[in-house]
């Protein structure tokens, strides 16, 4: 029967077979049609979604739909939807909306328009891709589970809640390869495995141990191997790549590098063993030095590189420990000019990185426990999901914009990292302000980015309340009295001048960094410092007399008798200056 006519040439056409399918075998407990011609009560959707997940889940199914734009008769008809219709961004915010109130900020795989034709006339349908509810955790729905009942909307009953919250976990990484056997592996990847345990235990007689056993031996008390088996961990970290075929969908990171006009420079891609990939990536990552003013104030720019090595790598190895294999893909390292973006395959378990974030956090599970217990043994990530912490630490730290994680795309997680400031504001915040916790600083972050409008109510009245946030909830800024308490002080030093101590201690540190500074420089160095109230003869003989009090203390001298090819350097040992 064929329902609708479409483009078979379509990059989409596939999602019209599945809906010609779907509506062929019509209705059942993880599919839902609606006519929603115009409108449709979002409460309701919630209800649907936690149905459909929650039956999904039950049925070993990865997703369900609810399709909005058919006949809900048994004539199965499209009849066309205008919900959300219009600018692509009222289904993004309606997908935010609806997540805040399911579990853990759960959403939509995807959400897909499609234009099939009917009679020769286009009709507009929205196929809603919803998710099976997490191993063990069932899906709700503003605190309620819901499931199906044929065709009917009930509240999820015991029996099932038990049923998913009694689910077993499979340990994909823990799974034993048929066939396989320790020739399997890479030697100088085992070696390395073998230095790396020896430094994260740290004792001396457990460098003993682990040297007086052969590889067998080592392997098998990490439970990488059992019964001279290998496990799919075994292979990800220490596998060859000339028996990469055990795995069905072959592991592999893949570094891109794009021009400052969005054009592919420049790639490379890297199979097993991962162990020893990381550092390869990192050889390939241009990690420039960066400066900037974190305080308007300084004499000197901050100097730091673009990306600290640390934090790359956690990122890294964090993809090899959690991707999902199962699902095949890739992960990706994309270098762009001013960031770095880090894709792979997989859900993020924890689902929000807000929850991430908060002090008393623990990951519900781990997709490949054995393989995460074996990196963090080999000294490649940390445990209980602090690495992430640590991650939003250091960009903190460096008052750096904080990653961004993309998790709209179903089954793949994106990070990206900036390896520069955006907003002097946001910078200037956390440079004065460095008690400010991780949750707070991701708060700033977000409307730095002009995403503001996606915080909830709570969040904002809390940046209001201690005056960090400006503006309308749908126009928020960082704080303009921020900016005013810069500019009011500079303008007020502009006008009075700085004591004689800040002088001669901007004079010094000058000579200390440079080695030397010739009188020339050190006018340079002082000129807009100085009072604006002073003409051009006071701040010259106001120079002068700074460089003779300093002369005259003993800390500065000169290095040449002949005026004219003579500099200013420090006497020995730097001395505190005086007060005045």
């Amino acid at each position: 029967m064929n329902c609708f006519d479409y483009n078979a040439s379509s990059s989409i056409a596939e999602y019209y077979e599945i809906l010609q399918d779907l509506m062929e075998r019509w209705e059942y407990e993880i599919v839902e049609f609606k006519e929603a011609k115009g409108g449709y009560n979002e409460d309701k959707i919630g209800q649907y979604f936690s149905a459909i997940s929650n039956e999904a889940n039950l049925k070993h199914q990865q997703f369900g739909w609810l399709i909005f734009g058919v006949s809900e008769t048994a004539d199965k008809h499209i009849v066309g939807t205008s919900f959300k219709a219009g600018k692509p961004e009222l289904i993004e915010k309606f997908k935010y909306s609806l997540s805040k109130d399911l579990t853990d900020g759960i959403t939509f795989l995807d959400v897909i328009e499609l234009k099939p034709i009917v009679n020769g006339k286009e009709y507009r349908v929205l196929m809603f891709k919803i998710p099976a509810a997490a191993v063990g955790i069932p899906t709700e729905w503003k605190n309620k589970y819901y499931a199906r009942s044929g065709d009917s909307l009930v509240y999820l009953p015991q029996a099932k809640i038990d049923i998913i919250r009694h689910q077993n976990r499979q340990d994909w990484s823990r799974q034993i390869i048929q066939e396989s056997s320790i020739d399997f592996l890479d030697k100088n990847a085992i070696a390395f495995a073998r230095q790396k345990y020896k430094e994260k235990m740290n004792r001396a007689h457990i460098s003993a141990e682990v040297d007086e056993m052969n590889d067998d031996e080592f392997l098998t008390k990490l439970k990488l191997m059992k019964n001279g088996k290998l496990t799919n961990a075994a292979m990800v970290l220490l596998g060859s790549s000339e028996h990469d075929n055990v795995f069905e969908n072959t592991p592999s990171i893949m570094w891109r590098l794009y021009g400052a006009d969005g054009h592919l420079k420049d790639y490379e891609i890297f199979t097993v063993p991962f162990i020893i990939v990381i550092e390869k990536i990192f050889d390939k990552i241009r990690n420039l030095t960066y400066r900037y003013m974190p305080n308007q104030l300084s004499l000197f720019p901050k100097e730091t590189q673009q990306y600290d090595t640390w934090l790359i790598r956690e990122l890294l190895n964090n993809c090899i420990a959690h991707s999902n294999y199962q699902i095949g893909g890739r992960i990706y390292v994309n270098e762009e000019e001013d960031c770095l973006s880090i894709v792979n395959p997989g859900d993020f378990l924890p689902r929000t990185i807000e929850k991430v974030l908060q002090k008393t956090y623990n990951p519900p599970f781990y997709r490949n426990q054995l393989l995460a217990e074996a990196m963090v043994k080999f000294h490649m990530i940390d445990t209980a999901t602090s690495g992430i912490k640590k991650v939003y630490r250091i960009q903190k730290d460096k008052f750096f914009p904080m990653p961004d994680y993309d998790l709209s795309i179903g089954n793949q997680v994106s990070v990206k990292v900036y390896g520069k400031i955006l907003d002097e504001r946001y910078t200037y915040i956390l440079f004065t302000h460095p008690e400010l916790d991780l949750e707070t600083v991701y708060l700033l972050d977000q409307v730095q980015k002009d995403k503001g409008v996606h915080l909830n109510k709570d969040a904002i009245a809390y940046l209001r309340k201690y005056n960090l946030v400006e503006g309308r909830v749908n126009n928020l800024y960082l704080s303009s009295e921020v900016a005013q308490t810069i500019q009011e002080e500079a303008k007020y030093i502009k006008n009075k001048g700085f004591n004689d101590k800040y002088y001669k201690d901007l004079i010094i540190e000058y000579i200390r960094k440079y080695g030397k500074a010739k009188k020339k420089d050190i006018r340079e160095l002082l000129w807009d410092k100085l009072p604006d109230v002073f003409d051009d003869k006071k701040k010259n003989s106001k120079i002068s007399t700074l460089l003779t009090s300093l002369r005259q203390k003993g800390q500065i001298t000169k290095d040449s008798p002949n005026q004219q090819i003579s500099n200013w350097i420090l006497v020995g040992k730097v001395k505190k200056t005086d007060k005045k």
